[in-house]
């Protein structure tokens, strides 16, 4: 975490079926500690907002700086720019060469780094709370005086065009991710990804740039969070030093588009040069702001969190499958708008994996009808409140949660809830969920199907 991201993404926050259980010290067990935590907001006469989140333990500070913009944001021909622009930022200004804000702030103890989501762009400094307001000048600085130039625009193109051939080209999964989100979206643009599609990047142009920095990189679009021993006075006072006076056009209008409802199963399937056949599946389920992502989150647990989950047990040991996982993201760093709730699924060699993806369904099937036992629950409660408990207790963790809560639900004082949400819910709420949401008519499928260099070199290269 040293050094900037370059379009990093957060690493997902649960482990998969063959972590083992989550243990934290007695003092941060959800048993035993009062997760309260204490926000103080504020609001600029520039439409910036301000959360203090003071905590006096030790005298660090985390910065965060969460721009609502990300590849929802998009439109169709400009996929990408979001993460694209993030690059930029470390590009330099006026006064500073490329880098030169890292440099500076790392010799002051400082880590920083930054990613960018479907929802928003975030960046981050964590250090000594001495050097608070060394960060928020360079912060202020890049915002008003990027250096946005043809040069450091071709460069950094080139950088993400070759980012995404090693995440999404290189990579067996990635393409396959890729259709599936563009075969379950028809509409909303979560059809296309973070990275963005290779056509659009190579055509984006600087003027495509400087048109989104002037739109959306200003601070009535910004949330800033300031997260350890600050004072919340002193902290409204520095931010208003070297932000308030700076220009806002208002608040960016964001495309509301609503994905119309799936009627039926949508399959395809992929061929790709891969050592490996799997199944990527994925069922239309609801955003972070709906009281179901709390239920969902813990179904996925029960599926495939740690050795006593029932994917583990089911397929894993038996060695029916290589892997295999559900997945959907917990709060806060669940998407805004409905999501999908994803199954990966990896045959084992020679095995296979129609008739695996076939077994996962009828597995499905059989908990929609049992039912899930209060054991399994009270396991996928403990953990994921242990994971909460264990964010919580750091600043950096602490202030992302509590400023993800406000940019998707407009509520930061939520993340108190967070605990409580997940305690009410009962088995019957995942059988519901189950039932309502993971039904074949609205499952997309894509199967990876290999081949041979020769067979995908006839398909044609894909970007």
């Amino acid at each position: 975490m040293g050094g900037r991201a370059g379009g990093a993404q957060l690493p997902r926050p649960l482990p998969t079926s063959r972590g083992g259980l989550m243990t934290l010290p007695r003092h941060l067990d959800p048993a035993h500690w009062n997760p309260e935590i204490e926000i103080v907001p504020y609001r600029l006469d520039n439409g910036l907002t301000l959360l203090v989140v003071p905590d006096h333990a030790v005298p660090v500070v985390s910065v965060q700086l969460h721009y609502q913009v990300g590849s929802r944001m998009e439109l169709p021909g400009i996929t990408g720019i979001s993460h694209l622009f993030e690059h930029m930022m470390f590009r330099g200004t006026k006064t500073l060469g490329p880098e030169e804000f890292a440099r500076i702030l790392q010799a002051k103890g400082g880590e920083i780094n930054a990613f960018t989501t479907k929802d928003h762009t975030s960046y981050f400094e964590n250090l000594p709370t001495e050097h608070l307001e060394l960060a928020l000048r360079l912060e202020a600085d890049r915002l008003v005086h990027l250096k946005l130039d043809e040069e450091n625009f071709q460069t950094e193109r080139e950088v993400v065009v070759s980012e995404r051939k090693l995440r999404s080209v290189d990579s067996p999964f990635g393409l396959v991710e890729e259709e599936l989100y563009a075969l379950a979206y028809t509409q909303h643009p979560y059809t296309w990804p973070v990275i963005g599609r290779h056509q659009d990047l190579v055509r984006l142009t600087l003027a495509d740039c400087l048109a989104y920095y002037r739109t959306y990189y200003h601070p009535g679009n910004l949330t800033i969070v300031l997260a350890g021993d600050v004072e919340p006075a002193a902290a409204r006072e520095a931010v208003a030093k070297y932000f308030g006076d700076l220009p806002s056009p208002g608040p960016p209008i964001f495309p509301q588009v609503t994905e119309p409802p799936q009627r039926g199963e949508r399959r395809a399937v992929f061929k790709k040069v891969s050592q490996v056949a799997a199944f990527l599946a994925g069922f239309h389920v609801v955003g972070m702001g709906h009281p179901d992502i709390y239920p969902l989150t813990l179904l996925s647990v029960v599926l495939s969190v740690g050795k006593a989950c029932r994917f583990y047990q089911e397929f894993i040991r038996s060695g029916q499958a290589a892997d295999l996982e559900a997945y959907l993201a917990p709060p806060p760093w669940s998407a805004q708008d409905p999501d999908l709730f994803l199954f990966r699924g990896v045959a084992p060699p020679g095995g296979d994996i129609a008739q695996l993806e076939a077994e996962v369904w009828a597995s499905l099937e059989r908990l929609k009808e049992e039912g899930v036992a209060a054991e399994e629950l009270h396991r996928a409660r403990k953990i994921v409140k242990a994971q909460t408990v264990q964010g919580l207790a750091k600043n950096f963790y602490r202030g992302l949660m509590v400023g993800l809560f406000h940019l998707k639900t407009g509520e930061a004082r939520r993340v108190n809830d967070i605990l409580e949400l997940f305690e009410q819910v009962t088995p019957d709420d995942l059988v519901r969920v189950a039932r309502h949401y993971l039904r074949q008519d609205n499952r997309t499928v894509v199967t990876l199907k290999p081949v041979s260099p020769e067979e995908s070199q006839a398909l044609g290269e894909l970007h």
